[in-house]
Formats: C-alpha cells, sequence, structure tokens
C-alpha cells in the first residue's frame, strides 16, 4: 500500500529564525515599501507595508511605555477594524501576546478567559466597555483600556474610568512613545486563542510566533498566494480564519489583505469584484449561503480564483466552481493547537468528503484508538494524534491550564478529539468528533459552558448539552440541551434565560425535556446515547417557536 502525502509546502522565509512577525513585516517594509498591504474599505482607507510597520512600531513603544513588559498579555475585544489589525501588529512587534476574545462573550465567558491569561492591558470596542463592568473583580489585573471608537468612545472611556481602570482614546497608541522594541523570538509567546472546552472551560492556546508564522505559511501554499493576490477576509479577527489564516498569509507572501467588517451572503460577490479579491475564505455554512443567492448571468465576471473552505460542501463544489469562474477549492484539517498536519493539492480533484493528505515532511499523524492510543487499520476510523517534526509549528499548550495540556499531550502525541479515516490512497476524511465540544456557525462552543449556565436556573436539576445534525451541508452543528427540571419551567423561559447569559451562537435550539438521562456505572451521562436519538418529537425547536 502506498499513501500519497502533501509534499508542496516550502516555507517563503527558508531560515526559521526568521519566523516572527516583526521579521515578516520588516521585510517586506523595506522591499516593498510602497505596496498596499491592509485594505480596510468600510473605512476608506489603505496602508502600505511601511505604514503598517510605522504603526505597529507606535503602537507596540505606547504599549511599552504604559508599562507592559515583554511576555504580558494585552486583551482584545473588538470587531473587524484597522485598529485591531494595529493592535496585534503592535503586540508582535513589542513582544506581548495579543489575546482576542470573542465579542458575543460576557459574563462568566468573559470572566474566565480574563482570569485565565491575567492581562495587564486592554483594548476594546466603545460597545464593551460595560461587560467588563461586569466582571470587574475578575478583571482587577487589567491597568489600563484602549477603547476603539464606534460612536460611544467617550461614554465608555467614562464608564471604565468609574470602575476603577485608566482608559484612553485608542489613538493614544498611534502616539507612540520612546520605549525601546525587543528582539522577539520564533520561540516566544506570540497569542492566546480560546477553543471551547470539553469537559471543563474553555482553553487558551499558547502559539509561538513560530506557529503563526507556519499556520500563515501553509495557508500561503495551500493557495498559491503571491505578491499579485488579493484574500478577502470576513470572519471576526478573533477568529485563526480571519488572522492567521488570512490576514497573516498576505503578510507572508506580500500580498494586499482585504478586511470587510462581516460576512454578507447577498454582498458577497460585490465585495470580490469592488475590491479585486483573488483568494477568500468560507467556513461553515457559509459557501451555502452564497450558493443559495439569486443567480446572475455575470457572477462569473469576477477575479477569485481560490477559495479556501472548512469544510467543502462537496455536493455544490462543481457547480460553485462553474458559477463563480473559480480556479480551485482547497481546504485542510487542523487544529488551533496543531496547525493543518492534513491538506489538500491546489487543483487537484479529491475524493468527496476528503479533507486532505498528510503533510509528512512537518507532520506524524497517526489514527488510534481513543481508549488505547493503539494504531488502527487503514479505513477504520480513529483518533487522530499529531505531532510536530519542527520544533514550535505546534502550540506550547494550554496557558495557565498544565493538566489539561498534559492530559491533551498523552504519550507525547496531541489529541485531537476527532475521528478521522484514512483510505488506502492516503486521503483523510473527517468522521466524528470524539469529544465532547460542538462547532455551530464556524464557532467553537463548549458544551460545558453552556451546561453550567442553563443549571444556573432554579428550576434545572440536571442538563446535558449535545450536537446534532445541522439540516445544512457543510453547516456543522446545532446545539440541544436534554434538561430535568424541579419545577414546571417553558421552554421559552428557558430560551431567554440563556438569551441574558450564553452567546448566541450557542443558545440550544433544541430543548428536551426529560425525567432522567442515561448513565454509566460511573454515572457519567451517556452523550453517544443521547446524540443517537436526535431530534425526538417531544424536543422542543426554537426555529419552529419562532417562525
Amino acid at each position: 500500500m502506498t499513501f500519497r502525502y502533501y509534499r508542496d509546502l516550502h516555507p517563503t522565509f527558508p531560515d526559521r529564525r526568521d519566523w516572527s512577525l516583526p521579521t515578516v513585516l520588516r521585510h517586506h517594509a523595506a522591499r516593498r515599501p510602497d505596496a498596499v498591504w491592509l485594505d480596510v474599505p468600510e473605512e476608506g482607507r489603505t496602508w502600505t507595508f511601511a505604514e503598517a510597520l510605522a504603526a505597529a512600531e507606535a503602537v507596540g513603544r505606547a504599549l511599552l511605555a504604559a508599562g507592559a513588559s515583554p511576555g504580558d498579555r494585552v486583551v482584545i475585544v473588538a470587531a473587524n477594524s484597522s485598529q485591531f489589525v494595529r493592535t496585534w501588529l503592535g503586540c508582535g512587534v513589542a513582544g506581548l501576546a495579543e489575546v482576542p476574545i470573542n465579542t458575543a462573550y460576557e459574563h462568566d465567558f468573559l470572566a474566565h478567559q480574563v482570569r485565565t491569561v491575567q492581562a495587564r492591558l486592554a483594548v476594546v470596542d466603545d460597545v464593551f466597555a460595560e461587560r467588563f463592568v461586569a466582571v470587574s473583580e475578575t478583571a482587577k489585573d487589567i491597568e489600563k483600556f484602549w477603547v476603539i471608537d464606534t460612536g460611544r468612545q467617550a461614554e465608555a472611556i467614562e464608564i471604565l474610568r468609574a470602575g476603577g481602570w485608566d482608559a484612553a482614546p485608542w489613538e493614544e497608541l498611534e502616539e507612540g512613545g520612546a520605549a525601546e522594541l525587543p528582539a522577539v523570538t520564533p520561540r516566544d509567546l506570540a497569542s492566546v486563542l480560546f477553543t471551547s472546552g470539553t469537559t471543563g472551560p474553555s482553553k487558551g492556546v499558547a502559539m509561538p510566533h513560530a506557529q503563526m508564522y507556519f499556520f500563515a505559511d501553509l495557508c500561503v501554499s495551500l493557495t498559491r498566494l503571491t505578491p499579485e493576490d488579493a484574500w478577502m477576509a470576513v470572519t471576526p479577527l478573533f477568529h485563526g480564519n480571519a488572522q492567521f489564516m488570512a490576514a497573516y498569509p498576505t503578510l507572508v507572501a506580500g500580498a494586499r489583505f482585504v478586511l470587510r467588517r462581516r460576512f454578507s451572503a447577498s454582498r458577497w460577490i460585490d465585495q470580490i469584484r469592488e475590491s479585486r479579491v483573488t483568494v477568500t475564505n468560507f467556513i461553515g455554512v457559509m459557501m451555502d449561503f452564497v450558493w443559495k443567492q439569486e443567480p446572475h448571468p455575470d457572477d462569473a465576471e469576477n477575479t477569485l480564483r481560490c477559495v479556501f473552505a472548512a469544510p467543502t460542501a462537496s455536493t455544490i463544489l462543481e457547480p460553485m466552481k462553474e458559477r463563480f469562474g473559480i480556479e480551485a477549492f482547497v481546504e485542510v484539517f487542523g487544529l488551533t493547537e496543531t496547525t493543518s498536519p492534513i491538506m489538500t493539492p491546489y487543483g487537484e480533484e479529491r475524493p468527496a468528503g476528503a479533507c486532505g493528505l498528510q503533510a509528512d515532511e512537518w507532520f506524524d499523524v497517526r489514527l488510534v484508538d481513543p481508549e488505547t492510543d493503539e494504531e488502527v487499520p487503514v479505513g477504520v476510523a480513529g483518533e487522530l494524534v499529531v505531532r510536530p517534526k519542527v520544533p514550535f509549528i505546534c502550540s506550547n499548550g494550554y496557558y495557565n491550564m498544565p493538566e489539561r495540556t498534559v492530559e491533551a499531550w498523552r504519550n507525547l502525541w496531541f489529541h485531537t478529539g476527532d475521528a478521522l479515516k484514512r483510505d488506502e490512497n492516503g486521503w483523510f476524511y473527517f468522521v466524528d468528533r470524539i469529544k465532547d465540544a460542538l462547532r455551530r456557525r464556524g464557532e467553537n462552543i463548549s458544551s460545558y459552558e453552556v451546561e453550567t449556565a442553563i443549571l444556573a436556573h432554579p428550576a434545572v436539576v440536571e442538563c446535558c448539552v449535545i450536537a446534532v445534525p445541522a439540516d445544512t451541508e457543510a453547516g456543522e452543528d446545532e446545539v440541544m440541551a436534554y434538561l430535568i427540571t424541579r419545577d414546571e419551567v417553558t421552554p421559552e423561559a428557558v430560551w431567554e434565560w440563556c438569551d441574558s447569559r450564553i452567546p448566541n451562537f450557542a443558545v440550544p435550539r433544541y430543548l428536551r425535556f426529560v425525567d432522567e438521562l442515561p448513565k454509566t456505572p460511573s454515572q457519567r451521562v451517556q452523550r453517544n446515547t443521547l446524540r443517537a436519538a436526535g431530534v425526538t418529537p417531544d424536543t422542543h425547536d426554537r426555529a419552529l417557536a419562532t417562525g
């Protein structure tokens, strides 16, 4: 049996000592100073590579002048904007670790992440100031906020000052300072990105600069990105999908990065044309949403050549390429913790449902029995385990969670919690999730955190949250909650409770009230039994309830 492998990944910067954001940015600022890098149509502004470097160094010096030291964490809670990008770059050149937090998070979700990283500084949109006041005890380590103006900047600054913090307009960061910028190495901490928990709270993935760079460069390889390209991101910058799988690849390749505020299926093709975009991303159901827009005779009249879709809706793949004149769809399978050890060759037809081939020059991968860690035969589903062949291209672990780090890296392999199969030619296929994490509309969801929020309801005695299949291809999961209550409570009351405590994307669509939950002899809920039952006639569906 001869497996095929992905062998197209040849680093843009061949010397691994150069794998840090400051080095990459300074390289292009020196060689292509006047070429446009950042293009933000909603702001009507562009930044060349030289201007982006100057902005990054100003922000970095200002953060250090405010008392930060290399290695400190900077929380960012903001929607897509040039200020977000310049803050990220500023953290990078100053040796600080950015901590982008989902803008849907508040209350316990926000408190947990702020508490975990012990950040001293924060950059936030003005509309999120009150959220920090609500978790002020947890956020007391934060010494200063810089507030991005979306219409309420002055009010937000006063709210934060009244809460006991120092606060200033974001524009103060543009003024820079006299602080000396440090030398940043590839092994230094660049980012802490939170990923969903399973049997516990969400975990902060500690990503060194080399990993961030490598994640970006594999996207350069995947899409064949060149300085002539323009990559548009419509997903949030607090996700890796936009930051190190769209923005950073353009920085590595010397291409143009087009940043949009948000995804609009109806405006998508117009935005592609307006900004002369050649590469873009889809996650989750975005591909299906675009496909379902009213077709127009000129849909194929655009510059788009490549779409990075994760996952790819295979049944509409060829029609989508024909309708919009797209040369290639590419895909990977990976995690924030491991980058992407499985990749698809550009422009090659692949078996339906296949997510790629092993990048064997960079990673060891195996499919194993999740109970024994013994390798399973070809064609049999097993848990994907991964280890790198090169230093620092995978995460350093979970920030401030050593027990979780050791658990995930048992037997010296990172355990993904995902079940895959491999065929006799080497193609991998995603099968299911072994862990209890969920993914809906491109968002990772911790079943534990949703259960904790629902269990706080005075009428709820037990709760189990599971994933059930979405009714749209590539739609990932819908969230379903099984409830045991001590008092009679309506589904509407539970949904109302959730709306004020859980991010919108994580609120269960389905509720089912039961008298008991199936359990093992050790009293663990048999989630597989609940998943197998799926949506039953006595399940309450919010989509139906609200029309």
